[in-house]
């Protein structure tokens, strides 16, 4: 029967607004839609596969069949407007703004200083405005829900939930509830601390009180639509694609007859990222969103059937509601999907992800088939033909992405069976994450047992993840049946196991051997899980020893909290004076309510175009042709540049290094620009990337590992070498010698924002403005102009703010922005380049890989007395910053300790990947976790404990002589290290640990504390300098222009407190609108934490000129008003604008004498961690984190404590979970979040303490203050080291070394594997030979 008359008006509301499109596309996804069609431009791009939560919007619907609205997140980046008909949308613009009113989940994220670089924040703010939409009193396990899909690379979480539990109602609190009943909404902890410390960042009081009465309501005529429901079937043609959405069951089973090729769709998020990141195109799409049959659940007395369109939020919920109904003897499935669906993606993909989505993608790392097969489910099928069904095995799953069902089929429901009295179903899975991230491993296992026996009456055991479909080991259990459930049959079961779960070498993905051991691992804690509940059942079995009882376990993902202190500024000191207080990022607002303006947020100019890269897909080879004919036959594709179209310099020098903005003649990386393609659109320009057929002639050698390179002896000049002493003599003296190595893998800076960059070509006279995000805009404007010969005086760069840098945004944006501004030039047009993720992860690069090898000389008492260590970076294929990086690390590697014979060598290889640049640390969290490596090992040698021996090799006294003779004074240093053992309770800790690894088989738990000295500024001494520029206006108002760059870390409102104590006018009369090359040129990059010393030294030189001018009017007329004052000044002719300079210290090392004031003074800190790790999967929790920081008299204790969390969670990162791949060929796999996992929120300690050491100060730099930015990225290695000491202590308990190697990021393979219990010796290989592998360490 045919449906009624089509309809091709899509309609839905924006912010309360109706919008009717008469050509929607279906290829046009409403993030795209939001920003550039509409203007909405406070929904951020930062992924495109809703792996980020920066797209973050609310979607309401009326829903017929509970006959009421619902509020859902998603992410806008994977969301077809075409499944849009009938929707509200609510961006972050709809919730509030500065002009009107702010909604109080802005304000509060604001004044809790949750928002720091902005990016994320207009995400979270609509993650957690629709949490309050569904539920006004939300518990902290629902905000945690609702923010784990959202990730932030700044702040470290914490103070963003800090102004969300505010919205908690303090009866529901608290999950975080600490010992002497502190409830963790309570901002602050007392006990004995001097009065002039503070533990307020902000208050509460004044809050605006959550009024949903004042939240946009759903619009009438949707609601009418909705329950109109006429069964229409709507169609909407695009240039490519047809998007049909029909009402009716039946109209969809003919449509999937007449198109059998088309793909279902609902959600979105399988063919989402494929049509946005592969541009897939699929010439028909069928929406099965408005079908009520695919969204209806029903109960029965056998179970729950769901339909397959229900989304995986829905199914959560209703297994939930069982739950509750249910005896837990029959809702054993439903506790196993729970917990399954628990760490399932993130909420805004499961609250529009399909149950049926999950399984007929037949992708073995979603985790729902294997729990689904072994519960026994049924799927029931329709097409044309009728209904029938099918059991939900391993048979139903043909190949990778292909299942049992014909074309013209579809999944209708999935029937979910209650559990039967003696039947056990569990669920288990690993991932590099413990949310959010697709599983290596997951598990479904169900066991049927004779009633009132241990005798196992059937079995099964199914794993995703050791094949390329879902894997059922048969063998296993067809063995085990009949048997008794007892210590013989998890021996039996786990040597069958071993012999039948096979995993090829070469397995796509890697990590093959920890596969095979989580097999093991898996199945030996459901014996363990079932042994209990039969015990517990009355079953005359073996008692499970208490110490297996660790490996039933879960980690709960928790809230982080903690506590902040900080001293108070003097009583004497003015309360207008802001310097020293806790002040409020100065744009935090509009970072809540989207109207901070990004560069990509800019709006397009007339005629403006885009431009894309065509990089290179082999490492190492020349170009024969380049062929671009077919793309440039495109309709929309302007032009295609290369080398031979460059104005002036494609090459540059670079300390004497040859750097190619376009390849010319040879690729020496993949990923390597070689051209570009302009277009009218970004669409098209994607589009046409992939027609230009590029020739090429592999060329050798071809390397990418530091162990080829230092084979091949392919090295960067300089080499470096720092040396003190007599490091012979001291091994000589030395009781013993040491001798190891540690690796250090890269990382991804993974700002929130993509690189790019908009070209504006203004006809006269060459010139051209660039609204660009980078962290050099002098550097960007040199490069540019040399690209296009001409001066730079004709170039002026404008950076408003970055949505984040951590030393990404140096070098690698100016040879972007050198291409962008020459496609401009060649065609007269604006020019908008945006690098997707994968390429700008793909191009870009990261933070360079080490490898450390060291010899040490030591006593008994782990004294060290000589240590020689050799660093090797891999560079990648350009010097890029290479060298300067390789020198922080030799500058660094003494960290704390003074050892009497010292030297590093530093070696920088050059290999055939991308060039590796700055990244926030700049090689020193490498040096000093080096040196850090050495005194762990030495400590387990000796038997002592590790805090021991760092103690006693520490610098000592008033005052001391640095490895490259810098003097310092460690007082400081020493501080820090005392109050971190006493805040952190160190000792009677380090005793509890202990004791819980002694009566704890499977999980282990270790501590380690760390000291940090840190050089801050330029070791090149010519950086070290600020420059100004302040104008005051007649009505009062000061404008600041500074050299730095607002990426976050709070530079602008920190020189908006000095100028407001120089001229004492309130903050809110101070604005700071962007760094121009064009106000103050030549600035240094803001980098190497030095940004606020020397931007706040040259603001303050500025002010003090103006008010040195004022000064004798103010005599004369101490009544007047500022504003009199300066309309007084401007009648007397006195000039209002005045610049200001900060000439820095010099530094610089004389390498040959191994000497040198480097830097222009020291931060300190110290840092304590304890973690607990599971030896069963390698999987690991962040319980504690205390940091006490030397930051001098800070200037803003709020911005200097995010700072400091902050860089603590991205080390965090560094030293755990991020771990980025390259195949054999050289080409990088990890390319989007996906693959990539920086910290979420579960991943940050779960108490996070951070103290600003009190009575310090710093008279090197502005109002004795001292820089933060870098400092805190090596606190991470704090983690890594309590891993390793729980890894000791699993070893220790096998009777095998202490000693042993563990690289960086200390991932839950490596955990798992290093720890080497008994599945781990089990699940070993003996396979032989050489195999191609997956992943290779660079």
């Amino acid at each position: 029967m045919a449906s009624p008359a089509k309809s091709s008006e899509l309609i839905f509301y924006i912010n309360g607004k109706k919008v009717v499109e008469k050509n929607a596309d279906p290829e046009e996804m409403l993030l795209g839609y939001l920003r550039r069609k509409v203007g909405l431009t406070g929904t951020k791009y930062g992924c495109g596969e809703g792996g980020c939560g920066a797209c973050t919007i609310m979607v309401s619907r009326y829903d017929p069949v509970q006959d009421s609205v619902h509020h859902s997140a998603v992410t806008a980046c994977l969301l077809p407007i075409c499944s849009l008909y009938g929707a509200a949308v609510v961006t972050v613009e709809g919730v509030g703004s500065t002009k009107t009113k702010l909604h109080p989940v802005q304000e509060r994220i604001a004044k809790a200083h949750g928002s720091q670089c902005g990016f994320c924040t207009p995400g979270m703010v609509m993650s957690m405005y629709t949490l309050l939409r569904n539920k006004p009193k939300p518990t902290m396990e629902e905000i945690r829900e609702t923010l784990e899909g959202n990730l932030c690379r700044c702040t470290g979480y914490r103070p963003i939930v800090d102004g969300f539990k505010s919205f908690c109602d303090k009866q529901q609190c608290c999950q975080n509830k600490e010992e002497g009943g502190k409830c963790c909404m309570e901002n602050g902890y007392f006990h004995d601390q001097e009065e002039d410390v503070s533990e307020e960042l902000f208050g509460t009081e004044d809050f605006l009180p959550h009024d949903p009465t004042q939240d946009i309501i759903f619009p009438p005529e949707l609601l009418l639509m909705g329950k109109k429901q006429d069964g229409g079937q709507l169609c909407f043609q695009g240039d490519r694609v047809k998007w049909i959405s029909p009402a009716l069951l039946k109209d969809l089973a003919h449509l999937k007859a007449q198109y059998p090729d088309a793909p279902l769709l609902v959600g979105n998020t399988t063919l989402g990222p494929k049509m946005n990141l592969n541009r897939a195109v699929y010439p028909v799409l069928l929406h099965t969103g408005r079908i009520p049959e695919l969204r209806a659940i029903s109960r029965s007395s056998n179970g729950l059937r769901v339909g397959a369109g229900c989304s995986l939020s829905a199914l959560k919920d209703a297994l939930q509601r069982g739950m509750e109904q249910l005896n837990p003897e029959k809702s054993r499935v439903y506790q196993a999907l729970v917990q399954t669906l628990q760490c399932l993606a993130a909420k805004q993909i499961r609250n529009v992800a399909t149950i049926g989505g999950n399984i007929m993608s037949a992708d073995p790392k979603y985790d729902l088939s294997s729990v689904l097969a072994a519960a026994e489910s049924t799927l029931h099928i329709v097409s044309t033909a009728g209904v029938r069904e099918v059991c939900l095995n391993e048979e139903f799953f043909t190949g990778f992405g292909k299942t049992a069902l014909r074309p013209d089929e579809i999944l209708l429901a999935i029937d979910i069976p209650h559990s039967k009295p003696w039947e056990f179903v569990s669920a288990f899975r690993q991932a590099q994450r413990r949310e959010f991230a697709f599983s290596i491993l997951n598990a479904g296992m169900r066991v049927v047992f004779r009633d009132e026996s241990p005798v196992v009456e059937s079995l099964d055991l199914f794993y995703g993840g050791v094949g390329p479909t879902l894997v059922k080991a048969r063998t296993t259990c067809k063995e085990l049946t009949g048997r008794v459930w007892d210590e013989k049959l998890l021996a039996e079961g786990t040597q069958l196991l071993r012999e039948e779960i096979s995993l090829s070498p070469t397995a796509p993905g890697g990590r093959v051997e920890y596969r095979r051991t989580l097999v093991l691992s898996f199945f030996f804690k459901f014996y363990v899980q079932v042994l209990l509940e039969l015990k517990q059942k009355g079953i005359a079995v073996s008692d499970p020893p208490p110490e297996y009882l660790s490996a039933l376990e879960q980690y709960r993902n928790e809230l982080p909290h903690g506590h902040h202190t900080f001293q108070m500024v003097p009583e004497v000191q003015p309360f207008t004076d802001p310097v020293g207080r806790p002040r409020m990022h100065q744009a935090a607002f509009q970072q809540a309510t989207g109207e901070a303006q990004y560069y990509d947020d800019i709006p397009a100019v007339q005629g403006e175009l885009f431009v894309s890269m065509v990089t290179s897909t082999r490492a190492h080879a020349k170009i024969m042709s380049i062929d671009a004919s077919a793309a440039l036959a495109m309709p929309g594709v302007v032009t295609f540049i290369t080398a031979e179209h460059v104005p002036g310099q494609n090459r540059r020098l670079w300390f004497g290094n040859i750097e190619e903005l376009f390849a010319e003649e040879e690729v020496i990386c993949v990923g390597q620009i070689i051209g570009a393609i302009v277009a009218e659109s970004r669409e098209l320009a994607k589009r046409a990337l992939r027609l230009v057929i590029v020739t090429y002639e592999d060329v050798l050698p071809v390397f990418f590992t530091i162990e080829e390179a230092i084979e091949h002896q392919s090295f960067f000049e300089p080499k470096r070498k720092l040396e003190r002493g007599n490091v012979e003599e001291g091994f000589e003296r030395s009781d013993h010698i040491l001798e190891g190595e540690l690796y250090m893998g890269g990382q991804e800076h993974f700002y929130m924002e993509t690189q790019g960059v908009i070209a504006v070509p203004r006809g006269e006279a060459g010139e051209m403005e660039l609204y660009v995000a980078t962290q050099h805009a002098a550097y960007t404007q040199e490069v540019v102009g040399l690209t296009l010969g001409v001066e730079s005086n004709k170039i002026t760069c404008h950076v408003k703010r970055l949505g984040g840098g951590f030393g990404g945004k140096v070098m690698k944006i100016a040879s972007l922005s050198a291409i962008t501004a020459t496609a401009a030039y060649r065609t007269g047009r604006a020019v908008r380049c945006v690098l997707e993720r994968g390429d700008d992860m793909l191009i870009t690069s990261g933070r360079h890989p080490f490898l450390g090898k060291y010899k040490v000389g030591y006593m008994n008492d782990g004294t060290i007395l000589a240590a020689d260590i050799t660093y090797y970076s891999n560079g990648g294929c350009t010097l890029d910053e290479s060298s300067f990086i390789m020198e922080k690390a030799l500058l660094h590697m003494d960290n704390g300790y003074k050892i009497p014979h010292l030297r590093g060598r530093g070696f920088v290889c050059r290999t055939f990947l991308p060039s590796y640049t700055a990244f926030r640390g700049f090689g020193g969290p490498q040096g000093l976790t080096i040196i850090e490596s050495v005194l762990h090992e030495v400590a387990a040698k000796c038997g002592l404990p590790a805090h021991q021996v760092r103690e006693v090799n520490m610098y000592q006294g008033e005052s001391s002589l640095t490895h490259h003779r810098q003097l310092f004074s460690p007082t400081d240093m020493l501080r820090c290290w005392s109050e971190c053992l006493e805040k952190s309770d160190y000792e009677e800790r380090l005793l509890a640990v202990q004791r819980f690894n002694s009566s704890n088989r499977w999980r282990k738990r270790g501590m380690s504390i760390v000291p940090l000295k840190f050089g801050i500024g330029f070791s090149k001494g010519f950086y070290n300098q600020g420059a100004a520029l302040v104008n005051i206006y007649k009505d009062g108002s000061v404008l600041v222009s500074h050299g730095g760059t607002e990426m976050g870390q709070g530079i602008n409102t920190k020189a908006i407190q000095i100028a407001s104590r120089i001229l004492k006018v309130p903050m809110s009369s101070i604005h700071v609108k962007e760094t121009c090359t064009g106000n103050v040129p030549n600035a240094a990059p803001s980098a190497a934490s030095f940004g606020t010393d020397a931007v706040g030294m040259a603001v303050k030189n500025a002010c003090e000129k103006l008010m040195g001018r004022l000064e004798p009017i103010k005599k004369k007329n101490p009544e007047y008003t500022w504003k009199k004052l300066v309309v007084e000044a401007y009648c007397q002719k006195i000039s209002l604008s005045a610049t200001g300079f900060f000439m820095g210290p010099h530094t610089g090392v004389d390498w040959e004498r191994s000497e040198g004031t480097a830097y222009y003074y020291f931060t300190f800190g110290a840092c304590c961690s304890e973690v607990e790790i599971d030896c069963l999967t390698g999987d690991h929790k962040n319980i504690r984190t205390d940091i006490v920081m030397d930051v001098g008299r800070s200037l803003n204790p709020a911005l200097d404590i995010g700072q400091v969390e902050g860089g603590f969670v991205q080390g965090l990162g560094l030293y755990t979970i991020e771990e980025l791949q390259f195949s054999p060929d050289g080409a990088l796999r990890t390319r989007g979040p996906s693959d990539y996992k920086i910290p979420a929120l579960s991943d940050v300690p779960h108490i996070l303490n951070t103290h600003l050491l009190t009575n310090a100060g710093n008279p090197h730099a502005i109002y004795s203050s001292k820089g933060i930015g870098e400092p805190p990225v090596f606190f991470g290695c704090t983690v890594f080291f309590a891993i390793k000491e729980a890894i000791a202590a699993a070893r220790r308990e096998r009777g095998l070394s202490e000693s042993f190697s563990l690289s960086s990021p200390a991932t839950a393979e490596k955990i798992h594997m290093a720890c080497q219990e008994t599945f781990t010796t089990a699940a070993s290989s003996s396979e032989g030979g050489r195999c191609r592998p997956w992943a290779i360490n660079v």
